[in-house]
């Protein structure tokens, strides 16, 4: 059976990496699903990259006696882009308004102030 080549579209909203691409084959995540938890997110850290975010959904959160809980979790580190880079645009360059650089599942309930594993930091390291 082949692959489907379901990569995400660079617009004026999004930009994808590689990287962000390759994760969410590995992941099994669609464009959609991180365009959703980058606009509703549960959680929001600040990422290990200069100037990211990492922003969390839960999958499948179920309220059990009064309290929210969940077997796994969407994260996506992302970069928003001001629009003090507007001549970029002028000269008809797509520039998009968040470069979204990773995406990954989290099996469990990730820990405050630390979510990103360490292998999504080793590889996120080997970027040039």
């Amino acid at each position: 059976m082949a692959m489907q080549n379901n990569l995400p579209k660079n617009t004026s909203e999004y930009f994808w990496t590689r990287h962000a691409s390759f994760k969410m084959r590995q992941y099994g995540l669609s464009e959609q699903r991180v365009k959703n938890v980058i606009k509703k997110p549960k959680r929001k850290e600040e990422g290990v990259a200069k100037n990211t975010a990492a922003v969390m959904q839960p999958v499948s959160a179920k309220m059990i006696n009064g309290e929210e809980v969940w077997k796994q979790e969407v994260w996506v580190m992302y970069q928003k882009r001001g629009t003090r880079n507007a001549q970029r645009e002028a000269k008809g360059r797509l520039y998009a308004k968040y470069k979204i650089i990773s995406a990954w599942r989290y099996p469990g309930v990730s820990p405050k102030k630390n979510p990103i594993p360490e292998e999504i930091l080793e590889e996120l390291g080997n970027i040039e």
